[in-house]
């Protein structure tokens, strides 16, 4: 299959990437700079550098790539805020599925989160409404998920992820990254300040290492339409896998405190393993640490 990768170069496209070229599909991976396409190139892929805000861009390098299914991991991530992320959700979707429309790709998996969900107490399923009723900030990440999927939707063929939290490399909890300056309390670093830190209370968080999120993401090629939650098998307090995550990467264990946001209560995977998929990391008690 040819496969047109957005946002290639990021934590889950560059292990995509390889998964992808290692099965035999040809890719072409998308970049915002020219040493991410050599980075493609070196891992057996075409490479372009494209801006996702660019939609004339967008839309001729999807024409170009000729490609039968996109796989969008278009994120802002790294360095930064919900706002940016929110802006690529919208406007870098939208021109990325036009794109698609205009060159008659018929199907599309798309990047969106297991932590959007409405308030409840416990691990939510594909079934739980989104949180449109949040206040800010949170409302701005959820606006964009509920951007992002209606304009994905739009593709005949459709699966759209939930990924929980992200871990391993080129992750926020990846050794020596932010969550190593955040458990030492390195302030002055703007990522542990966007994280606000890491208590370990009640909040319930899922988790997922980027080699099963990416694999989910080549899975989903051969799934029906619909949502999936691709998350692990063990939705966890913050409470637990604080000072796990704390143990991996050498730093002091912080002081348990207690409290939850309402809806800091995590999500199911029945769905996806249902479809066939088995993730390499089934809980992030073996997974932290892995890199």
């Amino acid at each position: 299959m040819r496969v047109f990768v957005a946002g290639a170069t990021g934590a889950i496209g560059r292990v995509l990437v390889g998964q992808l070229v290692a099965e035999g599909h040809q890719v072409v991976g998308t970049s915002r700079r020219e040493e991410g396409v050599a980075g493609l190139k070196a891992a057996g892929a075409e490479g372009v550098v494209v801006d996702a805000f660019d939609a004339e861009a967008v839309a001729r390098a999807v024409a170009a790539a000729a490609p039968d299914a996109v796989i969008h991991q278009l994120t802002s991530l790294s360095g930064g805020t919900s706002a940016d992320n929110g802006r690529i959700r919208r406007a870098g979707t939208r021109n990325l599925v036009d794109a698609a429309a205009q060159a008659g790709v018929k199907r599309i998996v798309a990047q969106s989160i297991a932590w959007a969900y409405e308030p409840g107490d416990t691990p939510a399923d594909e079934n739980v409404p989104l949180d449109i009723g949040a206040g800010e900030p949170r409302i701005t990440t959820v606006n964009g998920i509920v951007a992002l999927e209606e304009a994905v939707r739009e593709i005949d063929h459709h699966v759209v992820l939930r990924y929980g939290q992200l871990y391993g490399p080129g992750t926020w909890y990846e050794r020596g990254g932010v969550a190593d300056a955040v458990l030492h309390g390195d302030s002055t670093d703007p990522a542990a300040k966007f994280l606000g830190g890491l208590p370990p209370n009640d909040a319930v968080s899922s988790f997922i290492h980027v080699t099963d999120a990416a694999r989910a993401a080549i899975n989903a090629l051969e799934w029906p339409s619909g949502t999936v939650n691709i998350v692990d098998d063990d939705p966890a307090l913050a409470r637990e896998w604080v000072p796990v995550l704390a143990t991996s990467l050498g730093a002091p264990t912080p002081e348990a405190t207690t409290g939850r946001a309402p809806w800091e209560r995590g999500a199911t995977n029945t769905l996806a393993r249902s479809l066939g998929w088995n993730p390499q990391y089934p809980t992030w008690r073996t997974g932290f640490g892995i890199n």
